[in-house]
């Protein structure tokens, strides 16, 4: 079915009227912390995820950088949308567990009217492309970008058939249904890439976790040998990259070329497999077993030691990096030196155990991999098929009013 068809028919000649959301949504209140005599808990919003802190007072909420006025209680139900840097679209629908709790300033609240309108129905909307051009066009600051309350409930959305409310809520129900299925199963795919990468990450702690006295352990710079890398810039890479070419320069993060031989001194290249290390900004260990240069301001390992499994090495490191990452921490822009992977001591235990460690680990790697490859495209095909679903649903035209 069409989508013209598919709302004309949905509609049954209803018509569609064109409403704020100030028309639709119901006032809430601030809290007077003066007359309170409980613990609150404070909602954030990392991307549409919330964390809450337990505060007991005004003055807590401003020690963890809150605004110190309009502490909004909310309720299920609620949605609340981050009216401060407006644009990474932080925003949720209010369950059950956070029901009763606050939220600052920096949050408009939309307690939908249930006589018109679904919470869902609102909570769609603001997802929706049209609310978020809305939101570019009418943010003010550009070191602080902000939206006002005002202007968020001043944006329109379609309330079908409004002189016959339950007929309305029936059309608005049966678009939230569809929509719903696409996100749940979006969720539902999120939720098991999470799980296993935990999984993942318990059994490599505890193959890589060693008793007191069980294991020799050495400063990294005895058991490896470090290498340097050679004198690029990125401007050099992206001038030098050819798509296909044999041999890999790294910079940081996930920055990386692809040249020819030629393109770089002999002396530079590395033909053994290493341990690469991203000594700034996001700082970090990566394996590489095939040909492979670097920018000069990082270093990397290899081994001569035929008792040393380079790979055991790398993935004692990686789940090190925290400890490295806090130690970069120290300067301005987050970076560590070669003394600090030099000095720093690795278990060494029988080369048959660091083969065996690896081995496992390698195959949970692969698995960890492949479903990293295919959850993540499957979340994001769903995203798009929501999105395709959600514009198309949500397609009324003006012209209706």
């Amino acid at each position: 079915m069409s989508q013209s068809n598919f709302l004309e028919e949905l509609l049954d000649g209803a018509c569609v009227e064109w409403k704020p959301l100030r028309d639709v949504t119901l006032p809430t209140s601030n809290i007077n912390w003066k007359d309170v005599d409980r613990k609150y808990r404070y909602i954030d919003l990392t991307s549409v995820n919330i964390e809450t802190k337990t505060i007991t007072e005004t003055s807590e909420i401003t020690s963890n950088n809150a605004p110190s006025r309009a502490q909004k209680l909310v309720k299920k139900d609620d949605i609340i949308f981050a009216t401060t840097r407006p644009t990474q679209q932080r925003y949720c629908l209010i369950d059950e567990r956070h029901s009763d709790e606050v939220v600052s300033s920096g949050y408009c609240v939309l307690r939908g009217n249930k006589k018109k309108v679904l919470p869902k129905w609102i909570l769609h909307w603001i997802a929706s492309k049209t609310f978020k051009n809305y939101v570019d066009e009418n943010q003010s600051g550009a070191a602080y970008p902000a939206i006002s309350d005002s202007k968020v409930k001043e944006f329109p959305i379609p309330i079908p058939c409004p002189e016959n409310p339950e007929k309305s809520l029936q059309i608005q129900s049966e678009i939230v249904r569809i929509l719903d299925a696409f996100t749940e199963l979006t969720t539902e795919l999120t939720t098991e890439l999470t799980l296993r990468k935990k999984q993942y990450k318990y059994y490599r702690d505890q193959l890589l976790t060693f008793k007191e006295g069980e294991v020799e352990w050495k400063p990294l710079g005895e058991v490896l040998v470090r290498t340097k890398g050679t004198n690029i810039t990125a401007a050099d890479m992206k001038v030098l990259h050819k798509d296909g070419a044999p041999l890999k320069i790294f910079a940081g993060g996930r920055t990386v070329a692809s040249v020819n031989y030629t393109d770089i001194p002999d002396k530079d290249i590395n033909l053994k497999p290493s341990i690469i290390v991203k000594s700034r900004g996001n700082i970090e260990f990566e394996y590489y077993d095939k040909p492979f240069s670097h920018k000069n301001e990082m270093w990397s390992y290899h081994s001569i030691n035929d008792q040393i499994n380079i790979k055991f090495v790398y993935y004692f490191l990686k789940i090190s990096e925290l400890y490295f990452q806090n130690l970069g921490k120290r300067m301005q822009m987050p970076q560590i030196a070669t003394p600090d992977t030099d000095k720093f001591k690795i278990p060494i235990p029988s080369l048959p155990e660091q083969e065996r460690i690896v081995a496992i680990l390698d195959r949970f790697d692969t698995l960890t991999k492949s479903i990293s490859e295919g959850l993540p495209r499957e979340i994001e095909l769903r995203k798009k098929q929501y999105e395709y679903y959600r514009d198309m649903l949500l397609s009324f035209s003006k012209a209706e009013e």
